[in-house]
C-alpha cells in the first residue's frame, strides 16, 4: 500500500470512529460504606465524599478519566466546564 492509499484509508477509518457514541460521566466524589449502613439510608441521609467543596470534578469517557472540570449552569441545566485535559499518553496507559 502506498502512502496516499494509507492516508485515505486512515481518514476513512477516522470518519467511522467519529460517529461512535461515548458515555460521558462527571464524578463528584466517592465513598465506601458497609452494606448495613447502605441499608439504613433514607430520605435526608448524607454521606461524606472523598472530595472537598470546590475541588475539580473528574470527567470520564466510557469510564476512563479524560479531564477535570467544574460545574456551570447552561440555562436551566447543569453543564461542565473543562479546566484540565488529561495527557493523551496518560489516558492510553490507563486503558
Amino acid at each position: 500500500m502506498d502512502a496516499a492509499t494509507a492516508e485515505r484509508v486512515s481518514a476513512e477509518n477516522m470518519r467511522l470512529l467519529e460517529n461512535i457514541d461515548v458515555a460521558l460521566t462527571v464524578e463528584v466524589g466517592k465513598a465506601e460504606i458497609k452494606i448495613r449502613d447502605l441499608l439504613r439510608l433514607n430520605e435526608g441521609s448524607v454521606i461524606e465524599l472523598d472530595r472537598l467543596a470546590g475541588d475539580p470534578l473528574d470527567i470520564l469517557a466510557n469510564g476512563t478519566m479524560i479531564a477535570k472540570g467544574e460545574v456551570v449552569m447552561v440555562g436551566e441545566r447543569f453543564g461542565i466546564r473543562f479546566t484540565e485535559i488529561v495527557d493523551p499518553a496518560a489516558r492510553m496507559e490507563s486503558i
